[in-house]
């Protein structure tokens, strides 16, 4: 077919790697961390589930696994920045929200902080499946609690303001794009 060109297959996610950006934040025994994710999506309505890749090597790993909470968040646009920085180090090693000076508050129903001005929370407890953590990094959790700032999402849409209020999703090395406009399509 006309115009196609293939896809290293070490690189094919990044065809389907362009839904919103996250912050996973968790704390286990008072230590708390924070981490970018690109591999969150949903699973479930009823319960609310969803899904996270959380590699094996990551600290925040350690702290999902001890705690059995987490909460992904929907940064804006002007929070690409902090994605980046919070996705470009290792949390063991140092205290991300010292370090970027992260606004933080509690979450409303699990032991986590969250990161001021995100779009979106969704505070998740982890249903524990240990052969799809361990095989796979798989985790999946029930969603007990989920807000939005009301000025992008509101009557179950989303819907951008201007551009700094917009979810951002990485691609790659640096490289985002903004969600663009939203339409709607009348029903035949």
């Amino acid at each position: 077919m006309k115009h196609l060109q293939d896809v290293p297959l070490a690189k094919a996610y990044l065809l389907l790697n362009h839904g919103p950006s996250t912050l996973v934040t968790s704390e286990h025994e008072g230590v708390a961390n924070v981490m970018a994710a690109a591999w969150v999506m949903p699973l479930d309505f009823d319960p609310p589930k969803l899904m996270l890749v959380l590699d094996r090597n990551t600290w925040s790993r350690h702290l999902v696994e001890g705690s059995g909470a987490f909460v992904i968040q929907l940064p804006s646009r002007r929070q690409a920045e902090l994605t980046v920085d919070v996705g470009s180090c290792n949390g063991g090693e140092l205290n991300k929200f010292a370090r970027y000076d992260i606004a933080t508050a509690r979450a409303r129903c699990v032991e986590a902080p969250i990161i001021e001005g995100c779009l979106a929370y969704l505070e998740c407890r982890v249903i524990d499946e240990p052969h799809n953590q361990q095989r796979y990094d798989l985790f999946i959790a029930e969603v007990v609690a989920a807000y939005a700032d009301e000025r992008a999402f509101s009557n179950g849409r989303w819907h951008f303001p201007d551009d700094q209020l917009r979810t951002i999703h990485y691609q790659a090395g640096g490289a985002f794009f903004a969600t663009g406009e939203a339409f709607q399509v009348a029903k035949g």
